[in-house]
């Protein structure tokens, strides 16, 4: 995204990838559910990025089980979003995230290859197959200077971190 020229009334925009936290291996896969260390590593990221969040951050969810409990850590309206389901492309979630022309905060809780494809395609513009681990975050700001858009990778954090 950077280098890229900006309509006149654009505004900044932070986008957060969360990708779900650890999940039970023996369902279908729409319907895993966390496992007890995928709760608390659910809930150990929740805690770090609620304190940061604007209150008027949206939450788009896939609509996998094992999504959704993960967002529910969070305890804050989210929206279950079919187009960030397990087989999403990069492009896709951007879009469905209104990345960068939304503005405003912009958490995506969703699955892997998807979450590792955005972060490479914000950060080198391919969307190659990056690791996001399980129950990680990776939060993007998208700032302007001077008629340009430039992503900046504000923090990488893992459960196992906070």
């Amino acid at each position: 995204m950077a280098g890229k020229t900006l309509p006149a009334a654009d505004t900044s925009m932070d986008l957060i990838l969360w990708r779900h936290a650890e999940a039970e291996d023996d369902a279908p896969d729409a319907k895993r559910k966390l496992t007890p260390r995928g709760h608390k590593q659910a809930k150990q990221i929740a805690r770090w990025l609620k304190k940061r969040l604007p209150a008027d951050a949206r939450i788009l969810v896939s609509p996998a089980v094992r999504a959704v409990q993960t967002a529910q850590a969070l305890e804050l309206p989210y929206e279950e979003v079919p187009k960030l389901g397990t087989g999403a492309s990069a492009s896709s979630l951007l879009g469905a995230a209104g990345w960068p022309q939304a503005g405003g905060t912009v958490v995506v809780v969703g699955h892997q290859p998807t979450l590792g494809r955005a972060a490479a395609l914000l950060m080198t513009g391919d969307a190659a197959d990056w690791s996001v681990r399980k129950g990680a975050l990776w939060w993007f700001t998208c700032r302007i200077r001077g008629n340009n858009y430039e992503t900046v990778l504000r923090a990488v954090i893992a459960p196992d971190l906070v």
